[in-house]
């Protein structure tokens, strides 16, 4: 199995979970946050939501520059949000179509204009800092949603508030 294929399986399988959990955010409650240090419940979910999409910039890019960056939109909404979301996995799915293996081994840089904080095969930038990113950040929605006491969705396998 080449890279891309290995990668695009990956990403197909972890965007399911990630959308069911979507789907249960209470936008509403968007400026909420457990600590005054942490992200807010909106913000932090538009972010594991533009992740997905940094499978794309990562293939199709040699840097990206948080110099440059730009930032998602506001999302008011459920349907923005999965709209969102869905347009970010689909840009990754295309992106990761046929790439030859050569490719991933070619240097990827993340950095803010001067300072770089890393240079790294393309295959490791994106299972780094792209997919254990939405990880990382993913178990901290289901966190988050848990102190709003949202009834969550499985992730692996059923989750406490799932009907066997």
């Amino acid at each position: 199995m080449s890279i891309s294929h290995s990668l695009l399986s990956e990403l197909k399988h972890e965007a399911e979970s990630t959308k069911n959990l979507l789907a249960v955010v209470p936008l509403e409650k968007g400026d909420w946050k457990p600590h005054e240090k942490s992200m807010s419940l909106s913000t932090l979910t538009i972010h594991v939501a533009e992740l997905f999409a940094w499978i794309a910039d990562v293939v199709q890019e040699t840097e990206l520059d948080f110099a440059n960056y730009q930032h998602p939109p506001k999302i008011n909404t459920t349907e923005e949000l999965l709209n969102y979301f869905n347009n970010a996995v689909q840009k990754s799915e295309n992106a990761l179509q046929n790439i030859d293996d050569a490719h991933f081994f070619e240097n990827w840089t993340l950095r803010k204009g001067d300072q770089v904080f890393f240079a790294l095969p393309r295959v490791a930038a994106i299972r780094s800092f792209v997919l254990n990113h939405i990880y990382h950040h993913r178990g901290q929605l289901t966190v988050y949603l848990r102190l709003l006491d949202v009834k969550l969705p499985g992730i692996y396998g059923p989750s406490a508030d799932s009907v066997m």
